[in-house]
């Protein structure tokens, strides 16, 4: 027996079941209509990768939004700064440096 599922992974297992349908509702009527076979094959293995790709991109945005949820159970993460989380004024912040290039004398 498996865990219960959210209300988001059973609206992702919709789409992904939906999506699936139609990568053979799609090529079916392609032939229906007169299509080549190797186009509506063609079309199956096209809708078939973008449905991977879709269900592989929910999953990780499912994971992510998961990921954002447990953490702010432990407050909010302290602002970082910059690049390499420096803060302050320095030399390397960009902008002019005055008086750098005049020669001694």
């Amino acid at each position: 027996m498996s865990a219960p599922r959210t209300p988001t992974e059973d609206n992702v297992t919709d789409v992904v079941r939906w999506a699936a349908f139609s990568c053979v509702l799609v090529p079916v009527v392609l032939l229906w209509y007169g299509t080549s076979l190797a186009g509506a094959a063609g079309t199956a293995f096209g809708l078939a990768a973008v449905t991977a790709a879709c269900r592989l991109l929910l999953r990780q945005s499912e994971r992510g939004a998961a990921r954002l949820k447990a953490g702010e159970q432990f407050g909010p993460t302290p602002r970082r700064r910059g690049r390499h989380h420096r803060t302050g004024t320095g030399a390397h912040r960009g902008g002019r440096h005055t008086g750098g290039n005049t020669p001694v004398g």
